[in-house]
């Protein structure tokens, strides 16, 4: 991997892979709902659909012709933290790519009817996310362990605020964030640097928009408990913890720990509540770093008959963990299952386009494999030790979607917190 810094400032990151035919090429930005207030949130989810909708040279429908007449894909996501419009295309047509989305990142329309098209889509979107409950619960929870932080926000945006937002609103958001110093390029597969940069450089040399750097401000835990009522056939439930930041150095251990306590079918929430008490269709834990801070959530879906169960079982189980710990055997397994994972997902040029682009925006730093797998090695059992220790400083947070509170609304959020001394 080399990093190249363009004339204006611009930052580029390219992995040459000369194995395969195909390269994916992404445009990182800085913002996402962290960087928006009450009154825009939903804004950058907006702006990212209406890079899509047409440009000075191209209609909605020529993006798409363009790239399906090359074999090519194209799209974009927003997270909390930032905004990504990628392609992957093969080598040769990657020139036609770069200028493609260089025009849309660039000279984007936000023709009023247009805008007013999506902002439908848009609505649609959030009516079908909040008609999914097991979706639901997890910006639930976001509310749980924040309160009212920007960090909470859904990404999607709420209809009332939605509804006001103007082309110029859109417009003048993305040149107060859309800047050379908030942005990336990534760029993995079968690609030549010197050319990568010339190109480059054609598109986005000219890239000039600067501005003042947003601060941000360090959300507090808030230990919450949330109740959506809606009447669904289970209750879904997310209990939640402090986390790692993308920067701390145990971050790895938590990563581990994830994997143990809800990663994976062999992991302790999947064998004791599905698999040995057939208590929950679907049980897991993930970890989410951001910038700052991080949140680690164990999910179930479960009927309201069993949801006392489950949650006196997850209980039980962090309770046993705070004590015992992770068995030699299980500290193993995870950091091979870890391991394995990380080098699968280096054959894909969009992964390690993703790897590369969101390092590069968020740490400002590399590893190599090696020394990515060296770090995994180097978690001891005193690692998931200090970490469990850090989740259990605190009561949990508690979000439910369902018809029934009962189970959920009598939980000891803080029956843990001594556990952890």
């Amino acid at each position: 991997m080399k990093k190249y810094t363009l004339k204006n400032g611009l930052r580029v990151v390219v992995e040459n892979i000369p194995t395969c035919r195909s390269v994916s090429f992404g445009i990182w930005v800085k913002t996402g709902s962290r960087n928006e207030t009450p009154d825009n949130n939903g804004i950058s989810h907006f702006i990212e659909h209406m890079l899509f909708k047409g440009t000075s040279q191209r209609s909605a429908k020529d993006i798409a012709d363009l790239f399906d007449g090359i074999g090519g894909n194209v799209n974009a996501f927003t997270s909390k933290e930032y905004t990504c419009y990628f392609a992957k295309v093969l080598d040769q047509h990657l020139p036609l790519a770069v200028e493609a989305l260089a025009d849309m990142f660039f000279e984007s329309q936000f023709d009023a009817e247009e805008l007013a098209k999506e902002k439908n889509v848009i609505l649609e979107e959030i009516s079908m996310y909040e008609d999914t409950p097991d979706d639901k619960v997890h910006d639930e929870a976001s509310r749980a362990a924040f309160g009212v932080h920007s960090l909470a926000y859904s990404i999607l945006g709420l209809e009332e605020r939605l509804l006001d937002m103007s082309s110029s609103d859109l417009i003048n958001h993305m040149k107060s964030c859309y800047r050379v110093d908030n942005t990336v390029i990534s760029v993995a597969g079968n690609v030549e640097d010197p050319a990568v940069l010339e190109l480059l450089t054609r598109y986005f040399g000219a890239f000039d928009n600067t501005g003042a750097a947003e601060s941000t401000t360090l959300p507090v835990f808030q230990s919450d408990y949330l109740f959506h009522s809606k009447q669904t056939e289970q209750n879904h439930i997310c209990i939640s913890f402090p986390g790692c930041s993308i920067s701390d150095e145990k971050l790895y251990a938590m990563i581990l720990l994830n994997n143990a306590i809800g990663g994976g079918m062999s992991s302790r929430l999947f064998q004791e509540i599905r698999e040995k008490r057939g208590l929950a269709y679907s049980v897991y834990s993930y970890h989410t770093s951001y910038a700052d801070t991080g949140l680690f959530t164990i999910y179930a879906g479960t009927a309201p008959k069993q949801t006392k169960d489950v949650l006196d079982l997850t209980v039980e189980m962090m309770g046993d963990l705070a004590v015992n710990g992770l068995s030699a055997a299980e500290l193993h397994r995870g950091k091979e299952q870890l391991k394995g994972s990380l080098i699968l997902s280096l054959e894909s040029t969009s992964s390690r386009m993703n790897r590369i682009g969101k390092n590069e925006l968020m740490l400002g730093r590399h590893y190599t494999l090696d020394q990515m797998l060296e770090r995994i090695d180097q978690v001891t059992d005193a690692d998931i030790r200090e970490i469990t220790s850090r989740m259990l400083s605190v009561p949990f947070a508690v979000a439910m979607v369902g018809a029934s509170d009962d189970a959920a609304a009598g939980l000891r959020r803080d029956s843990l917190v001594s556990s952890s001394n």
